[in-house]
């Protein structure tokens, strides 16, 4: 069955890490054996193994962020949004070469998605097949200014998020308190006026009531869980589930151990504890506030800066994602459920989004 990935930090993964994802997951890891970084050699992200699981369309991003007062990540934050323009734009020129190669296959309007969807289908499933990818940001910090966001657009970007960890030039973030910034009132007017779509993962509390009060235009979470299964400001309460169904959102569902198990401690707890059960617990409490199935699916975040190590244990690449429609019709999801959760509800996000 043909699967959707709203969240893969491929850019990042190539150009900060020096992952060759051409390669299969086995070679990745046997080239990383030794690397003291978390994730080494526990890598579950390659072309190979997405085209084995049948994951043929992902949101691709590109992420920088911007400290100017230095410290954060040495893989992830810069000392100037220009920096991390140049950053974000070098991840876009490698899956420029990659659609080149023939790798993947950049879609940014609904005859580009409608031409992959058919020749995906039509291509035998052995072989090279492009994998479709909608040009995603994590964070808008490497926007340099809302002026700027119009020549992302002709670049291909097509979902933007307004902040990541920490607090953002234009939002407030994940792990912090605060709102939308004016400079992010500004962006959102541009992404809306654009027909870009908001994605409204990792935002703080009040920034996310803010840019949903802000914004007309149409809204995804990327890669976001349940609050009420697993405490943390990074998932969604309740109350916030259903403001994004209200407005037809659909929500990625991520596969990060720390956000599927109560307790768990990065760097501490092994996924022993963990399976797709729990993913499909968080699906299930989407599917039953919403009442149906058509507001969740998958954001993985696979790789997202951690491997295998921290993803449920009966995931050993993006493969086993396969496994989880049996998962669903075995906790009585129909066939029609299950192909929504798998791809339907995304197809139809993007041809809504860009037929405005």
């Amino acid at each position: 069955m043909l699967l959707i990935d709203s969240h893969l930090d491929l850019g990042m993964n190539a150009l900060l890490m020096n992952r060759d994802l051409t390669l299969p997951v086995a070679e990745l890891r046997r080239r990383e054996t030794g690397m003291p970084e978390p994730g080494r050699a526990l890598g579950t992200v390659s072309f190979p193994a997405m085209r084995e699981g049948e994951v043929g369309l992902c949101l691709g991003t590109v992420i920088a962020r911007v400290k100017e007062n230095g410290g954060g990540s040495a893989r992830l934050d810069y000392a100037s949004p220009e920096i991390a323009y140049g950053v974000a734009q070098g991840q876009l020129a490698y899956y420029r070469a990659l659609a080149a190669a023939g790798e993947i296959r950049l879609i940014a309007d609904v005859a580009g998605l409608e031409a992959h969807l058919a020749d995906w289908s039509q291509q035998p499933t052995t072989g090279k097949r492009p994998i479709g990818l909608i040009l995603a940001m994590e964070g808008a910090d490497c926007i340099v200014s809302p002026a700027q966001t119009e020549a992302w657009w002709n670049d291909g970007l097509r979902v933007v998020s307004l902040s990541h960890y920490g607090e953002g030039r234009y939002a407030y973030g994940t792990e912090t308190e605060g709102g939308v910034k004016p400079l992010g009132r500004e962006l959102l007017r541009e992404i809306e006026r654009l027909g870009m779509i908001l994605d409204i993962t990792h935002l703080a509390d009040q920034a996310f009531w803010e840019a949903l009060e802000l914004f007309g235009g149409p809204i995804l979470a990327s890669h976001n869980n349940c609050r009420s299964l697993v405490p943390a400001q990074r998932q969604f309460s309740d109350e916030q589930i259903r403001a994004i169904i209200e407005r037809d959102g659909v929500i990625g569902v991520a596969f990060d151990a720390w956000m599927l198990y109560p307790g768990w401690i990065r760097g501490k707890t092994t996924n022993e504890t963990v399976t797709m059960e729990n993913v499909a617990d968080h699906i299930d409490h989407i599917c039953q506030l919403a009442g149906n199935a058509r507001h969740v699916a998958l954001g993985t975040d696979l790789d997202g800066g951690y491997g295998y190590e921290q993803t449920p244990n009966d995931l050993h690449t993006i493969a086993d994602l396969q496994k989880l429609t049996g998962i669903l019709a075995r906790r009585g999801y129909t066939q029609q459920d299950t192909e929504l959760f798998a791809h339907g509800n995304w197809l139809r996000k993007f041809r809504t989004a860009w037929s405005r």
